[in-house]
């Protein structure tokens, strides 16, 4: 990708991680609404996109109809990632903002507290856009599970939770923005808007549009 020759008016990619029912789903479609309000191009995107084949593949697999091998179904929600990439691409260069519902972060957090090795998660990710901003609803496990709903797909289970979170504070660096999950949602609320319109008002000003982790001083756990 040449990093440096982007409309300095492209938009944002910014991307909303963290515990299933740690109220990622329900801040985005807040944070869409309020950036469309503002009189900007916006778009909610959510991985795994259930709407392709692929996709379909991943859905069934989650609400426990299918079983497959576990790098399998890394490989699957990884493919799902990049069959989305060029959309994607197109989208910021043309001054579309895209907040998205969990990214590559969350397929190395899941797949790793399945026992898969980090390294190989990361690297499969490698290329694909890298968010201008990563907000982290941080929720401990035990909170998340006591909301309505938990327990209706394969991931969600208390302990399994537990390992993904730490596995998320692995992959947590410096350029996350780490936002309490427990707090009121006018509160997060507030906290996204400030951030987001940060995000965005820096791309821009022509912040250039980069790879995920693009070296291996970005992914240290890449071989």
């Amino acid at each position: 990708m040449d990093n440096g020759h982007y409309n300095s008016a492209r938009g944002s990619l910014i991307v909303l991680e963290g515990l299933d029912r740690s109220g990622k789903t329900s801040q985005c479609s807040n944070l869409l609404s309020y950036l469309r309000g503002t009189g900007l191009s916006v778009e909610a995107w959510r991985f795994p996109d259930r709407s392709t084949s692929i996709g379909q593949l991943i859905s069934a697999y989650l609400a426990n109809e299918s079983q497959l091998d576990d790098k399998a179904i890394h490989l699957l929600f990884s493919a799902n990632r990049w069959e989305k990439r060029a959309l994607m691409e197109n989208k910021l260069k043309s001054g579309i903002t895209i907040v998205v519902d969990r990214y590559s972060y969350s397929g190395v957090a899941f797949s790793v507290a399945k026992g898969l090795d980090m390294g190989w998660c990361m690297a499969l990710e490698m290329g694909l856009i890298a968010p201008d901003l990563v907000i982290f609803l941080d929720i401990p496990p035990e909170k998340a599970a006591e909301r309505g709903g938990y327990g209706t797909e394969r991931y969600e289970q208390l302990e399994f939770q537990r390992k993904v979170a730490k596995h998320y504070h692995t992959l947590c660096d410096a350029s996350w923005e780490v936002v309490d999950g427990s707090l009121p949602m006018e509160a997060i609320q507030k906290q996204l808007r400030d951030l987001s319109m940060h995000c965005v008002m820096k791309c821009q000003q022509g912040k250039p549009l980069m790879n995920l982790w693009s070296s291996k001083e970005d992914c240290p756990h890449c071989n």
